[in-house]
């Protein structure tokens, strides 16, 4: 990275000790002088930081007199620093606390110069307002329901303080009924006057706010949902998450970690992470948008037990779970896919999504190449050669299409290890019917450090599009397959006494059951962006600077 010019150095003190003190457009430093046979050296030696002007959230004037003010945040100094040093500003930062955890960090500057620490202030104020990136005016909806109804505390406890520190505005909606936060996006919301929509809550909050988002943009823009066909336009407004549900697994999957303060500093930074939507029709018909988990089989069984369910809270899953287990159900039908055999990576190559994917990098720009009128947008719009397609028949334990790895803390890996956010592909993962026992070694993998595919009756394909068409309605007449259910219910026609005792399954679709079992389903790449920037392997002060520098 090129040097960046400095800005300011003084010698400035930090509690009892003296400093220098280095600022530029990329960074603000500050290193602990020698006294007297004391050597202080190093850069991550105590007493010294490096912090990235993309990370430092705000700076405040702090004076024992408050003869003027500063958007009223002062703060008192203690008496002993102050007689010596009356003058002082405080810089609040992001502090990195390990395991993706990040908090609200401050350090306090003081001097006998008032105009220096003005000048000081100033400065910083003046590189701030450069990140254009940063949200200033935000639409936030909390969901007061959801996880273990404690929305509306995290909120006002750990959230609210953050952005009023770093000067973000807020219209704050409490949701009153399932699917306020959807419909308010469609039809009512002022969507100009906002840089993000945060929603505070679970999976199913987040799924709640980009439907509406998604919907918005395409009814503004003309687009026609229902059209399988159709590209749809990418949202320009960021999503921040909240986490305060059972599960927040598109907040850990983006973020590392289910903590609301992390997240929320996240938002206040400006951080921008794009993410794949998939969208779902049935016989032309739009039903649902999805940005994690498609299951049908296992998880769209377990799923459909626990709604029956939901008096127990989070347990439901675990005892659904097991049930479905035992019962052990299995589904013929036909999967038909277009495989993404021109992009970068494969399911099975172990290179995982993380802050800064070269793969979402390289293959997003390659999709939106080739959507201005080259073979990859007859193959994302569904026009492309039909032979291309592939065809797999067989009877199915579970058929998950994972947009991302779909990892959570019980399962650090997630079904699919090697997936990603934003490359414009799917990978669908093809369980075939076989014992308990090894139904069970599969399961088990996804919380291994062992190849959950490396295992005969599964199989893994990473996709642009597919269809999927059970068995019993691939060829049977309509109003013959009503009258076959009212009389008999969904009893397997071709065997009745086997383990496979309904004919068909449910599609679990980020957590919310979807009623047909006949699905298209195709990948729009990078069609919404997140406030985060993906999993980061470890903080790189050598790049600083992260998306909003300078």
């Amino acid at each position: 990275m090129e040097k960046q010019p400095t800005v300011l150095t003084s010698q400035l003190w930090i509690k009892s000790r003296a400093h220098e003190v280095t600022f530029n457009r990329a960074l603000l430093t500050w290193r602990q002088l020698e006294t007297g046979k004391k050597r202080v050296s190093g850069p991550l030696r105590a007493g010294n930081r490096c912090v990235p002007v993309s990370e430092i959230i705000a700076v405040r004037e702090t004076e024992v007199d408050c003869q003027t003010k500063d958007n009223g945040k002062w703060q008192k100094m203690s008496q002993k620093t102050s007689e010596a040093y009356p003058y002082a500003f405080t810089v609040f930062y992001v502090d990195r606390a390990g395991q993706h955890r990040w908090r609200c960090g401050s350090v306090t500057f003081s001097s006998s110069n008032a105009v220096l620490c003005q000048h000081w202030v100033q400065s910083i104020k003046e590189q701030l307002a450069l990140l254009t990136c940063r949200p200033k005016h935000l639409l936030v909806y909390i969901n007061p329901y959801g996880g273990k109804q404690q929305g509306k505390q995290i909120y006002e406890q750990k959230v609210a303080r953050l952005f009023s520190l770093a000067s973000v505005s807020t219209d704050v909606i409490v949701t009153e009924c399932a699917n306020h936060a959807r419909d308010h996006l469609r039809t009512e919301a002022d969507l100009w006057k906002y840089d993000g929509i945060v929603c505070v809550g679970g999976d199913g909050m987040f799924s709640e706010v980009i439907h509406g988002l998604i919907s918005r943009t395409q009814k503004d823009s003309g687009v026609d949902q229902n059209c399988t066909k159709e590209k749809l336009v990418q949202c320009s407004l960021r999503v921040g998450i909240i986490p305060a549900g059972s599960t927040d697994c598109i907040c850990y999957a983006t973020v590392g970690i289910n903590d609301p303060v992390t997240s929320a500093l996240h938002i206040v930074v400006g951080d921008s992470q794009p993410m794949d939507v998939c969208s779902v029709h049935h016989n032309n018909t739009f039903l649902k948008y999805s940005v994690s988990l498609l299951g049908y089989g296992f998880y769209g069984d377990v799923l459909t037990d626990s709604e029956k369910k939901r008096w127990m809270g989070p347990a439901r899953y675990d005892i659904s779970g097991i049930k479905t287990f035992l019962s052990h159900h299995y589904y013929e039908g036909t999967i038909s896919f277009l495989p993404a055999n021109d992009v970068l990576g494969n399911p099975r190559d172990k290179t995982k999504c993380r802050a800064g994917c070269y793969i979402c990098q390289h293959n997003g720009q390659l999709l939106s190449k080739e959507g201005k009128g080259g073979r990859g947008e007859s193959a994302f719009n569904g026009n492309g050669d039909e032979g291309d397609w592939k065809e797999i028949q067989g009877t199915f334990l579970a058929i998950n299409a994972a947009s991302m790895s779909c990892a959570c803390p019980r399962s650090p890996k997630g079904l699919s290890p090697a997936a990603h956010l934003a490359d414009g592909t799917t990978d669908i993962i093809l369980v075939r019917k076989c014992s308990r026992l090894n139904f069970l070694r599969h399961l088990l993998r996804h919380t291994s450090n062992y190849d959950q595919f490396d295992l005969t009756f599964v199989e893994v394909h990473r996709v642009r599009k597919f269809r999927f068409t059970p068995k019993y309605c691939k060829s049977e007449d309509p109003d013959l397959k009503d009258v076959r259910k009212k009389l008999f219910g969904q009893i397997c026609r071709d065997h009745p006494a086997c383990s496979c005792s309904t004919a068909n399954s449910n599609w679990n679709c980020d957590g919310e059951i979807l009623d047909h079992a006949a699905i298209e389903v195709g990948v729009h790449c990078q069609l919404i962006k997140l406030f985060a920037r993906g999993i980061e392997e470890k903080p790189i002060f050598e790049d600083v600077c992260g998306p909003c520098a300078v």
